[in-house]
């Protein structure tokens, strides 16, 4: 089970790999990310086509209201602060996010592993629904998209698919 975040879901999309994620995985997430996801899809761009391209596939995964609450801080907005109450209540394996920045206070507020979402082409690979070079092709999209191309975001994700 994963609980995955505005910024994973879209990463997904852009690496064209959204329908096997969905298909491999029981996915989570909630009505605030797909809010997230509503904001970003008006826009006319590659994110905002891949925003379009998750909410499109909305019957694939599972949406959560979070009632309550919600942490926030300078780093983690309210699609991270639902996705971590959300991770508390269901124990994923592992807890979704692109957020670098972001990433070291989510680890500290949650028990489930938290990773990059490029680690679900790691996991395709060792599935063999994916070849290790069409994984990194796909990486590849999704950095050109991202503009993650020498960020360290980049350089980690790499590492994965390098494991």
């Amino acid at each position: 089970m994963i609980v995955a975040d505005t910024s994973a879901l879209i990463s997904l999309a852009t690496a064209e790999v959204s329908d096997l994620v969905f298909a491999e995985f029981e996915v989570h997430t909630t009505s605030v990310v797909m809010q997230e996801l509503e904001e970003t899809a008006e826009y006319d761009d590659p994110h905002g086509q891949a925003a379009r391209d998750v909410l499109e596939q909305q019957a694939q995964f599972s949406v959560h209201t979070i009632d309550g609450e919600q942490f926030e801080s300078s780093t983690i907005d309210q699609g991270e602060a639902s996705c971590i109450t959300l991770e508390n209540q269901l124990e994923p394996a592992f807890l979704l996010t692109d957020d670098l920045r972001a990433l070291p206070e989510i680890q500290n507020l949650t028990t489930t592993r938290v990773a990059l979402s490029p680690i679900v082409l790691q996991a395709l690979v060792k599935r063999g629904v994916l070849e290790r070079q069409d994984a990194q092709d796909r990486l590849e999209q999704i950095a050109k998209t991202r503009d993650w191309l020498g960020a360290p975001i980049y350089r980690r994700a790499r590492q994965l698919l390098d494991e």
